[in-house]
């Protein structure tokens, strides 16, 4: 169940962007985040204020990760060669989207992009847009098999931490 986040949730938030981070320190980084920089129990409390933050809870009431959904399209995004109209609130932005390690590969990525959809609806907005790191093999994936347009990439200041090249996707709303 993909619900919006409470003051609540912040703690756990926290935790699962360490748990993430941590476990990439291990295996190797699908995210290109930067522990202690992005992102940060600031991240949450930033997107919680703004009333688009959500978690997703598993059947025993234990969230298993976290997404920003809100209207704010990067200065960058001026940069890609977008297909499908839509301006200011018409465009649902799909931000930090992030999963908890064990429950990786469970569809829990697919049930948040399920949610942004429907909200994007509910909301009536004519496109869904987004990026991931390049290095973001799952992702890159993942997106295009949901029916999402690769729109092009672009160098990022990502979040004023560190430079990256970001894939943009985007996906019509009707």
């Amino acid at each position: 169940m993909i619900r919006l986040a409470t003051i609540h949730d912040v703690d756990e938030a926290e935790k699962i962007y360490d748990e993430v981070l941590d476990y990439e320190a291990e295996h190797g980084t699908t995210t290109n985040w930067v522990k202690g920089k992005y992102p940060t129990r600031k991240t949450a409390e930033k997107a919680l204020a703004a009333g688009t933050y959500y978690v997703g809870e598993d059947e025993n009431g234990r969230i298993f990760g976290t997404v920003n959904l809100n209207h704010i399209q990067p200065a960058e995004y001026g940069n890609i060669p977008w297909k499908m109209e839509g301006e200011g609130e018409e465009v649902l932005v799909v931000h930090t989207l992030c999963v908890r390690p064990e429950y990786r590969g469970k569809g829990c990525a697919k049930e948040f992009m399920a949610f942004a959809e429907n909200l994007a609806k509910e909301k009536g907005c004519t496109v869904i847009r987004l990026d991931t790191w390049e290095g973001n093999e799952p992702a890159k994936k993942m997106y295009p098999s949901l029916g999402y347009r690769l729109a092009g990439d672009t160098l990022f200041f990502f979040e004023q931490v560190i430079w990256e090249t970001l894939v943009c996707y985007e996906k019509q709303m009707k």
